[in-house]
């Protein structure tokens, strides 16, 4: 059991309010917030920061930048396990929902390595109780992929699967219905027009053959399961309309403004791109998530590819929807979609995952974390 710590003169982000206070942990749970400070001998002086609830990100690619540095090298595995482990950490990140892909469509065959290599490693990691986070798998299925249904059942019934994505990546539709992007992006990769053009055409013969029957054959596999279901990249209104019809309960980073809108009517959750947030806008060329913020058409951040990104993302959208509600969007809310109720908030009860902030130059900076009570950062 943890000893009792206390943490004393911080502004403490609660759920409806910033209080100057104190407060106390014991067991790996947050005991008590009194407001004021103690000068209990013991009590940790947080020197005026901020202490907010440990961050949930819902889907990072973070282990594939570990896993491929460079472009030509590849990292031992577990090695990349434990830097991403660390860097989440360090953002201030207590909860991470490792976001894998399952299935390629020709052009990303290192993805499914790192897929099996990582469910491995953080089976072994977790049980050696040498990760800083808490951990879960969030399994990207490339439905118009021929492999996608295999690896989804190597791996459906490990215990930290919670939540599935269902992705179409092909040619022409969603993030890549610009089918002139696609094949820049394609030529920077290094290939050549006729190749890209050979691939694009097999790629939507393959999604005409295979979408229909794996998407259904997939859904009657999570049907009846507490997981976290989602869709990714919708770009219509029909889209949301079929995602919300099978029962689908969030949009993944939605591409459009009336694909956000049409999800938000549907009573379906939105997850926005931190980054997008960060960096005033969308990599590449999607809606921008302050425009999804301006219209409540956004409930939660994911990192994305950046740890870093979720706490600048909450202290940004802060001027626009003050501080508890910013940090609710990347803590609470995500929490509640991936079915974690005993996290995300500064409450009496709830996990003790804190992060300890303090701004600079208008820059959140994490100084210290704690996951379940213990300093881990």
């Amino acid at each position: 059991m943890n000893a009792e710590s206390i943490l004393t003169n911080a502004i403490l982000i609660l759920p409806d309010a910033a209080q100057h206070g104190t407060i106390v942990l014991h067991d790996g749970k947050i005991a008590d917030i009194q407001p004021g400070v103690v000068t209990t001998p013991a009590a940790i002086d947080l020197d005026g920061d901020y202490l907010v609830a440990g961050m949930v990100d819902l889907h990072t690619d973070n282990l594939e930048r570990q896993v491929q540095p460079r472009s030509l090298a590849r990292w031992p595995s577990r090695s990349a396990m434990v830097a991403h482990d660390a860097q989440c950490a360090a953002a201030g990140v207590t909860t991470v929902f490792d976001a894998l892909c399952l299935g390629d469509l020709g052009f990303d065959k290192e993805r499914i390595r790192t897929f099996r290599e990582g469910v491995v490693d953080l089976d072994a990691l977790t049980e050696a109780d040498l990760l800083k986070a808490q951990h879960f798998l969030h399994l990207r299925c490339e439905i118009p992929a021929t492999d996608m249904l295999e690896l989804f059942d190597s791996v459906a019934e490990n215990q930290r699967v919670r939540m599935v994505s269902l992705m179409d990546h092909s040619p022409g539709v969603g993030q890549y219905a610009d089918l002139d992007f696609y094949r820049a992006l394609r030529r920077r990769g290094g290939l050549d027009d006729a190749f890209i053009e050979r691939r694009i055409a097999e790629m939507q013969e393959q999604r005409a053959r295979l979408r229909g029957p794996n998407r259904r054959a997939l859904l009657d596999r999570v049907t009846g399961r507490q997981l976290a279901l989602a869709s990714h990249d919708d770009r219509t209104e029909e889209e949301v309309a079929e995602n919300a019809a099978d029962g689908i309960r969030i949009s993944e980073f939605p591409v459009t403004m009336a694909a956000a809108c049409a999800a938000k009517a549907a009573g379906m959750d939105v997850i926005a791109g931190a980054p997008n947030i960060v960096r005033g806008g969308s990599h590449s060329g999607n809606v921008s998530a302050e425009a999804l913020l301006v219209e409540y058409a956004v409930n939660a951040f994911a990192s994305d590819y950046v740890p870093n990104s979720l706490i600048e993302a909450a202290f940004r959208c802060a001027t626009r929807v003050g501080l508890p509600a910013a940090m609710a969007l990347v803590s609470e809310h995500p929490a509640r979609l991936g079915g974690l109720t005993d996290r995300g908030r500064l409450e009496a009860g709830r996990r003790a995952d804190l992060v300890r902030v303090r701004v600079h130059d208008n820059l959140p900076v994490v100084r210290q974390v704690w996951s379940a009570g213990q300093r881990v950062a």
